[in-house]
């Protein structure tokens, strides 16, 4: 039986996005670096965090949930990317600038209203992801938008904030326990920039467009890339029921699935006539959804007293808006028409090459050659060689490449000696050595090439080529030799 179409307008179907974005800068409000530590930490901080009043006079809702567990916090620090910033031990630093550029070219990128003053306010989180019971966040912009193929969606406004400490991982026993969390404060002060859109979003499809088009931004400013830099959660409701938050949304592959089935859940209590309440709930790999918390409010936020008000000037707006970057979206098209295929285009972004193409672009303006010398040639030559690709990108770096295509513009190498370049510098040679190409006879090539040919008689066209590389050791250029190869068979 076919699946019946939900009347997304019928149902009163209203949805939201929030998307948290790590940027790849040093700490929010002090001079840590921004890396994650794997190894053994050299201290531990022990604490209990209590629920406080905001600005309005009240405890919270969601606050006052976390402090009746009475659990106890483990903060696991290392001396030398650790400060007492983190550990709530000194007052922050003057907001990174670095990261405050980058959060003001997002919001230009999304149409928004630069604040001119912003007061950094304090919000409380009392889960124990914040050593101090609260996160500091500062509004940057608003009244921005995007447009989608379903018309135009608001952005409410973009945030500047400190992310949250991350949990270790924990078994069963310990969860069911629920006395003691331990985090680790790497994470902590790491910049985010916290984009709300407005509740404009008709359909699930409408919703994952609106979340494809804002990583696209993201994505061409410096943020961080890969797993846990960036989170997603989802506002949604419909008619006679409450909003709710689905954490955990950046899992594009389940993203229609989860708001399908949070719309069926819902309409599943209408129709018992249970009473729904706002919830956070979190999203699971089979498309459901499990309840987190209540949905925190208002309550929780209340000025930032150690820090000065957050001026912008209309100079810095300015500068930035001469110099805002190309959209992926836009680069794509740009690559195409330079003459790149779709699969090298997906490679360059996937590996996030696109920086470093564009400067050996600079030196060579032959985006085909530039694109195998970036990303094909030195996975080749390490299979080749049967060397670690992790070697191999430490060894071809930016400055090894520039130089190659430096020598190649000069004319000291030929295209067809870029791979045994490569070769003689994995070996470890250096690389004015590495250019000083043994040029051989063409007489001698073909020669060669028909006594192998003679010696070894009906192998294939590829097998003569291997045996042809191997007696020149890469010094013959491949089209040629192989051109010689079917003259002689």
């Amino acid at each position: 039986m076919a699946k019946k179409e939900i009347d997304y307008k019928d149902i009163g179907f209203k949805s939201g996005l929030e998307i948290h974005q790590q940027l790849d800068t040093h700490k929010l409000f002090c001079n840590c670096p921004s890396v994650l530590r794997s190894d053994k930490p050299d201290f531990n901080v022990t604490r209990k965090l209590h629920a406080i009043a905001g600005e309005s006079g009240k405890i919270d809702i969601a606050a006052a949930y976390q402090a009746s567990k009475d659990i106890e916090f483990v903060y696991q620090g290392h001396k030398d990317t650790t400060c007492l910033v983190e550990i709530d031990e000194e007052p922050p630093h003057r907001i990174n600038q670095e990261a405050l550029r980058i959060a003001l070219r997002i919001a230009l990128l999304l149409n928004c209203k630069i604040q001119p003053i912003s007061q950094i306010m304090r919000k409380t989180v009392i889960d124990g992801s914040n050593t101090s019971g609260f996160q500091r966040t500062v509004m940057i912009a608003r009244d921005g938008y995007i447009e989608t193929s379903q018309g135009k969606v608001g952005i409410d406004a973009l945030f500047l904030e400190e992310d949250s400490a991350r949990p270790s991982p924990r078994t069963e026993a310990e969860k069911a326990e629920n006395k003691q969390i331990v985090y680790r404060i790497d994470r902590l002060g790491i910049p985010l920039v916290e984009i709300a859109t407005a509740p404009d979003i008709k359909n699930p499809k409408q919703a994952k467009e609106v979340a494809l088009q804002i990583g696209d931004v993201l994505r061409s400013c410096k943020v961080k890339r890969g797993l846990g830099t960036i989170r997603q959660d989802v506002n949604m409701s419909i008619k006679g029921g409450k909003r709710v938050e689905i954490k955990g949304m950046q899992d594009m592959d389940i993203f229609l699935d989860v708001l399908e089935k949070e719309i069926e859940r819902q309409k599943g209590l209408l129709s018992q006539g249970k009473k729904m309440k706002k919830e956070v709930r979190n999203a699971l790999k089979n498309g459901s959804t499990e309840f987190l918390r209540p949905m925190p409010g208002a309550a929780r936020m209340y000025p930032e007293t150690d820090l000065p008000l957050l001026k912008i000037h209309r100079d810095l707006i300015n500068s930035l808006k001469k110099d805002l970057p190309k959209l992926r979206s836009e680069e794509k098209k740009i690559l195409e028409k330079r003459g790149l295929n779709k699969d090298m285009i997906k490679i360059l972004f996937k590996q996030d090459k696109l920086k470093e193409f564009k400067e050996l672009l600079s030196i060579i303006d032959n985006p085909q050659l530039i694109a195998k010398v970036l990303l094909m040639y030195p996975k080749e030559v390490a299979k080749r060689e049967e060397i670690s690709m992790k070697k191999v990108e430490k060894k071809l770096n930016q400055d090894v490449l520039s130089f190659i295509l430096e020598s190649l513009k000069n004319k000291k190498i030929s295209e067809n000696d870029i791979k045994l370049v490569f070769k003689k510098i994995l070996n470890g040679e250096n690389m004015e050595k590495a250019i000083e190409i043994e040029k051989v006879d063409v007489k001698d090539i073909e020669n060669k090439i028909r006594n192998i040919i003679k010696s070894k008689p009906g192998l294939t066209e590829n097998a003569y080529m291997g045996l042809v590389m191997k007696e020149f050791k890469g010094k013959v250029n491949g089209k040629q030799a192989m051109k010689t190869i079917k003259k002689y068979i």
